[in-house]
Parts: structure tokens; sequence; C-alpha cells
């Protein structure tokens, strides 16, 4: 087709019914959406491809295939899980997409072997067939194995080998039988724009008209993200893969594979037959980042002798190790050799998760992005339910491109965290365990004080948070505590326990400061949040509400904590950046939001003696006639102009105070002076954690997220059905009567301990999982929240941890003062 009739043929498919879509890359990604966006009706797209078809030269088209469908995140799991359901269901020339000989994953060490009960215990509650086995187990599955060096293994059955550019093609087939088109050898060079809004795709053949634009160019990510004035959080690293040669031992073999995948994590390496051969890969090597703007052209790299832009030269000295672990695991090996292999590029996150949804910057402007063969046809999924229905039907705030904060978007984050996920791969990753680097990124205005009282941090969204003091550890002396596995005690200290019950009997302070806050002004600043909102919000200056942001479906996409400071001005207490998006979206031009979160920071002071050290600094009254629970204050502390609020996460009297950052160090100063005398400690996210538990308080993200409404997530009083008109009402209003609800559990036994993720059994069946779990210091047990079917309380249940069945209870809640006297006081 020439450049005119390209260019032509675009613009006259434009209907004003059907939105005009391009996808660009016609890799595994790209074809999968292509199929899932006409599947709905979707039928007007044009998907984009610099390389030849059905092979244009990107990761898919060296991708080994193997599909281990288990991860500790749950949304990765669902990913896996329907991608191998539909690739099983498609074919090519009467062969299947998807080849399932099961997966096997070894242990050569205890702490692998622990750690594959933990990840069968992830399949148990993520919905995926698998087993614990035995070394003899093992050499059955895989005969070639030095059955010596195992002490078990992980077996998933349904697991297998995804024939990538057959599903590809099979995809572009059925896409383009539905009106889609495949235009192969275009190489995009520009993103028009106009008014913020995408209007058309640029290559060197002519100009795509385009309502949509999905960027789902693989480790070309970043390229495309630059003509369209998208960050694209990327970093494309190669990987080793080689092939054998023929093995005496498979010979004759004539099936692309009769064993499991394999995977070694022990020494970072994965397995697959490919007949008499084997393929091995490895991330046991250096990190090998590549620039994507260097990436050479399809042509071009071919005119430089490589097989394709995203296959680079093998490097043999980088290999050598990982081939002398093979050769001890598989005898047969030594007697064989490397016959080929090559530096093949995929794509790396900071937080080794996909870069999913549509950009606020550029409306229109989709990525589908950071995305493994393995997940790949389930992200389609949900992209296209996300561009067609407004929303996915499965939790994606893990994948959210908005998740990102502004300093953990820069080349050189992005370049050390990508590297660093390569390295971790197959790493025993504890499930708190921080980034070493880059450290300290985000420090509160009290980060020096913390740091001469000890604190032992950890980071979440590059703030460095508070775990615990050592300061404190007198305060622990005497406390009887239960003795933790190696596991569970992990990130823990007993000092958590002497802050929790300073917090109890005394006050302590907490760094609320990496706690977003939202600035939400202007006239029609109280209509657009009451609107958004589920809660009532019609209330004078001085209050404070807790309520939901939900989406049209009911589902929960926020909680949070709206205080109202003036006629037009409020506060909001919010959770992730997807919040800021979301309200910038629908925000009407009267109305004007900012996040203050970096330029402001916020104490949480409390326990019972919380108004004895407060009520001093200031000349407003504090009395709880004089300051009600759920109100907010402009006045002073000490020298310090402040925004008091009544609140408390952890169930005691207390108030979250709020100044701007140049004043935080002297709030700080100033509270702990004054609370000298009363026993003040200064307490971390450990306590904190286990106080808000014994409450039932929920963490949105974790208890609760899009995928569940208010009142089976516990927060149905957040819901005013009375209140004229909220985003998610009517249908709230045509809900069925929950079949599963978030469900508090007390530990049976006072010396157990899980930590969350664990799948919980009813009549000795997997029914559920946990969300959130810590030991409730005040309660004297462990207390867990999980989603299960609707069960009585009493009910008994048991949760899996490390293989084993921990009886648990379902209890009711709240756990600790049900009748709120301790925070009313």
């Amino acid at each position: 087709m020439s450049t005119a009739s390209t260019a032509s043929a675009g613009a006259g498919r434009t209907s004003a019914a059907v939105p005009r879509v391009v996808v660009i890359g016609a890799g595994i990604v790209g074809c999968s959406l292509a199929d899932e966006l006409t599947a709905r009706g979707w039928t007007d797209v044009t998907v984009l491809e610099q390389g030849p078809l059905p092979a244009p030269g990107g990761s898919t088209s060296h991708a080994p295939g193997l599909v281990f469908q288990t991860n500790p995140s749950r949304t990765l799991t669902e990913f896996a899980k329907y991608t191998v359901e539909k690739f099983g269901s498609l074919e090519v020339d009467g062969v299947s997409c998807f080849h399932p000989v099961g997966g096997l994953e070894l242990a050569t060490t205890p702490e692998r072997l622990a750690e594959l009960h933990r990840r069968a215990g992830y399949a148990a509650a993520w919905g995926v067939r698998g087993e614990i086995v035995g070394a003899a187990r093992c050499k059955e599955l895989w005969p070639l194995l030095d059955g010596s060096l195992v002490l078990g293994g992980f077996h998933t059955p349904d697991d297998g080998l995804a024939r990538a550019l057959l599903a590809a093609r099979a995809q572009l087939r059925r896409a383009t039988e539905r009106g889609a088109r495949f235009l192969d050898r275009h190489t995009v060079t520009g993103i028009e724009q106009d008014d913020g809004r995408v209007t058309a795709v640029v290559t060197d053949r002519g100009t795509f008209p385009a309502d949509h634009i999905v960027s789902a160019a693989g480790f070309w990510g970043p390229v495309i993200g630059r003509m369209a004035g998208v960050d694209v959080p990327l970093q494309p690293l190669a990987h080793q893969y080689a092939r054998t040669a023929p093995l005496p031992e498979l010979a004759g073999a004539t099936a692309e594979a009769r064993r499991p995948i394999l995977r070694f994590q022990d020494r970072d390496l994965y397995f697959r037959e490919h007949a008499d051969r084997l393929g091995i890969g490895s991330y046991a090597h250096r990190p090998l980042p590549v620039d994507p703007f260097s990436v050479l052209p399809y042509n071009e790299s071919r005119a430089r002798h490589m097989d394709m832009p995203s296959s680079y030269r093998f490097t043999p000295e980088d290999w050598a190790p990982s081939w002398d672990d093979c050769r001890r695991l598989i005898p047969a090996l030594r007697r064989s050799e490397t016959e080929e292999g090559f530096n093949g590029v995929f794509s790396f996150t900071p937080d080794g998760m996909p870069v999913l949804g549509e950009s606020l910057r550029l409306r229109g402007f989709w990525l589908a992005e950071a995305v493994w063969v393995t997940h790949s046809a389930g992200v389609a999924k949900a992209v296209a339910e996300w561009m067609v229905d407004g929303r996915p039907s499965l939790d994606l705030h893990e994948c959210d491109l908005t998740r990102f904060e502004a300093a953990q978007r820069s080349p050189a984050y992005v370049r050390e965290r990508g590297a660093r996920q390569f390295v971790e791969v197959y790493d025993v990753l504890h499930p708190l365990q921080p980034m070493e680097q880059p450290r300290p990124l985000r420090v509160s205005p009290f980060h020096a004080r913390q740091q001469q009282l000890g604190a032992f941090f950890l980071e979440g969204g590059g703030w460095e948070r508070p775990h615990w003091y050592e300061a404190n550890a007198p305060l622990a002396d005497g406390i009887r505590l239960p003795e933790r596995d190696a596991w569970s005690a992990r990130y823990w200290s007993p000092i958590a326990a002497a802050e929790a019950r300073a917090t109890r009997e005394r006050v302590a302070l907490y760094d609320m400061t990496p706690l977003r806050r939202l600035e939400v002004a202007g006239p029609g600043a109280l209509a657009f949040l009451d609107r958004m909102t589920s809660n009532n919000l019609r209330k004078k200056p001085g209050a404070v509400t807790y309520t939901l942001l939900l989406d049209e479906t009911g589902g929960i996409r926020s909680d949070l904590t709206v205080a109202r400071l003036a006629p037009d001005r409020f506060q909001v207490g919010a959770n992730s950046p997807a919040d800021l998006d979301w309200l910038l979206r629908h925000a009407p031009a009267d109305v004007h939001i900012r996040d203050v979160t970096s330029g402001t920071c916020c104490v949480g002071v409390w326990g019972p003696l919380a108004r004895d050290l407060v009520q001093p600094l200031t000349h407003d009254d504090f009395s709880h006639e004089g300051f009600g629970y759920f109100r907010a204050k402009e006045t002073y502390v000490g020298h310090v102009p402040v925004t008091a609020m009544r609140l408390s996460y952890v169930g005691e009297l207390g108030w979250e105070l709020y100044t701007t950052a140049d004043l935080g160090l002297r709030l700080w100063d100033t509270l702990w002076e004054a609370g000298r005398d009363l026993g003040v400690v200064a307490a971390g996210r450990s306590a904190f954690n286990s106080l808000r538990l014994e409450k039932g308080y929920r963490a949105w993200g974790v208890d609760m997220t899009d995928e569940h409404d208010p009142f089976e997530a516990g927060v149905g009083f957040a819901v005013r059905m009375d209140k004229d008109g909220f985003v998610g009402q009517e249908a709230l209003e045509n809900r069925p009567e929950p079949s599963r609800r978030l469900t508090p559990l007390l530990l049976d036994d006072p010396a157990a301990v899980v930590l969350g993720k664990e799948p919980v059994h009813v009549d000795g069946a997997p029914a559920g999982y946990v969300t959130s779990a810590s030991y409730g210091y005040t309660l004297g047990r462990c207390v867990a929240y999980a989603w299960l079917p609707t069960l009585p309380t009493g009910a008994p249940v048991h949760i899996e941890y490390f293989g084993e069945k921990v009886p648990a209870t379902v209890a009711e809640e709240p756990l600790f003062d049900p009748k709120m006297t301790r925070i009313r006081r």
C-alpha cells in the first residue's frame, strides 16, 4: 500500500459511533488487544508495526514462552490464568497456542523449600492448581535431574508453554475478520494532539487519525512516550537464553516438549525442552541495560547480522557460571555444550509490574507496556475493558501508570530500580523488604529526629517510614511475647509491642507525612466532592467526613477523609496518585485541585494523654465539648500554625496536626518537649498497623479495592444512599445481597502469626485469602482480615501458613473498644 493510500484509508474509516483506535506494536500485547477490542465491538482498530509480520522482531519474537501462573500479586496471577485459558482455546493450523506440560519449581536449599510452600499458598489463595512434592516426584517429573541436590518442588500441572507467535497470529486473524487492520513496515515518527487529546499517529508511510492511541511497543515504549510527551517508566534489559546441542537422553523426541517447564531459582535459571535439546534462561548475570533510543530498526539490525532488534550478541563470559550450575543440576549436560544463544531484550519497571492506563496529560493516549507473554492476554482484556466499558473488571492499582511519584520517574531511578528488579526476579523477597537504593529519597521534616531516636526505616512511595525506634527498646523489657518463626521475625521487633502499649496507655507521636493530601477549592468544590463521594459532605466548615470514592459499578476506588476548612476550601486525605488523577478527570472548571503532600507534614498525636499534651500548647479549646470527634480547626500549637483534625486510626484519643514542611521540625520539637513528663514516645508503622487492625480500620489497596463494594467491605456506614446523586449510587441500589465479606479472624493459638495473602480454608477447602494481618498486642492474638463467603461469628477456619493449617475463628468487630469510649473521651 502506498503512502497516500494508507493515509487516506485511515481518514476514510472515521466513525462517530465506533472510536478509531491505533495500536502501536503488533507483538503479543498489540495482537491480543486488537482481538479483545474488536470482540467488544470496537472494530475500527489499526495496528502499526515497524517490523515484518508475523515476527516483527520485538520481545515476542524471541520469547521462550514459559508460563508460571503463580505470583505474589493476585492481579498478575489473574492475568496469567486468563492467558492460559485463552491461548489454550486458540489454534493455528491445528496447533494449539498453549502447551500444558505443567510447571516444576525446584528447591535445593531449606530456604527455597520454605519459599515454595509460601508460593503454594499463593496458588491456593488465587485459584491455581499446585502441590508441594518430594525429591522423588521431582526426579520422576524430570528424570535428567541430579536428585541428590533436590529437597522438593512445587508442581503446577496447568502451567506450560505459550506459543507466542502462534497466539499473535491467531488473534491477528480473528481481529482482522472483525474489521481490524494490521500494517507492518510502518515506523511511528510522531503523535499528533490538539487541546490535550490525541488526534493521530504519524508514520513514515502516512498519518492515521485516532481517538485512542495505545502504546504496546514493548521496550520501545519510552520512545513512543517521548513523542507523546508522556513518561514511560520502563528499563529494557538483555537476558541470556541458550540452547544446548542435541542430548542423547532426549534422542528421538519429536514433540516440542513433554516435561514440565522447570525453574531452578536458587541459581536464577529456568529450563524447557526444544525436542531433543534444552533451552536455558539465566537471570544470574550482571544487569545488561539497553537504551531504548539506541535500539536499531528492524532492517538496520538485519543489515548488521542481528536476527532481530531485540536479539543482542550472546556474551559467553556472562554465561559461564550459569553453565556450570546447569551441569551440576543436570548431569547429562556435562557431556554437552551450548550450541547457540542470544541476549534477548525485554522490559522492567521500578516495581516489576506492568504500566497500564490512560495518560492524564494526554487524553486518549494509553499504555500497555512492560507486559510479559505470561500476562499478555490478561492485560489485553483488562485494557480493552478499561477503554470500552470505562473500568476493568480486575483491580489494577498495582499496574496503574499513575502509581509512580514524580521522584520515581527520573531516568536515573527507573534505570537503577529496573536493573534491581532484574537481579531480584528469583530472589526470596519478604513482603516488607524495602529496596536498598536509591535511599533516602523522600524524607519528612522529622527525619533528623527520627534518626536520633534510632528509627528502623522501611520505604514506601519513595518515603522513609519509621517502623519502630530503637530508643524504645528499654520499654520492651518485661513484655512477654510469643517467639516468632524466622520469616515473621524479619522486619519486626518486640519494640513494636512497647510502642503499641505506650499508645494505649500514654501518648505517642506518629509521622503521618507520607499520607497523601489534596487541596480542593473553588466555588464548585462542595458540589463536586459531594457528587464524587458516597457520604454527606454538606456540613458546616470544621466538619471532617470519612467517605468513599466509588466507580460507576459501586466499586471502591479509594477511601478519603474530607475536611471542610472553609465554605469553598477542603483538605482531602487520599491514598494514591490515582485519586488525584480521578478527581482531575472529573473536576469542572470552577474547581481547583492540587497535591500539597510534599509541601506539608503531619504528626499523629494519639493516646489517652493526647489532650494533656496538646491543650497546654494552644489557646483553643481541645476538650471533647469544644473539639468533637471528626472536627477540624485551624489553630496554633506553640509557635506553629496547624490544621488540627480530631481523627484516630489507632483507636485512641488524639489529633492529626498538619503544618507546612518548613515548620515541621519545630512542630515535632514542640510536641516532644511538652510530652516528656507524660512519657511520650515516637511510634512506628509496625505498632500503627497492629492498632488499626484491632479497631478494624481498613487499608485501601490491601483490604479493599474497586473489585469490592462498600457493604461487603464493611464500610457501608460511609454511604448515604438517601443522598441526591453520587457516582456509583445507582449500582449500589441494585446490588444483590453480598455472598462474600471482609471478615475479621482471630488466630486461636496466641503464639501463631500470619502476614497476609495466605489462603483461608473453610470445611477443608480454600475459600478466600488474608488481606491484612498483624499481632494484636492489646488482644494477645494475631488479627487477620480475609475475603471469605459470609460466615457466622464463631465459625472455625484454617489459615495456611507455609504449608501448616493454623486454626482461627471468625470474630465480631471491632475487636477493641466496640463502644468507642476511648476515642470519644
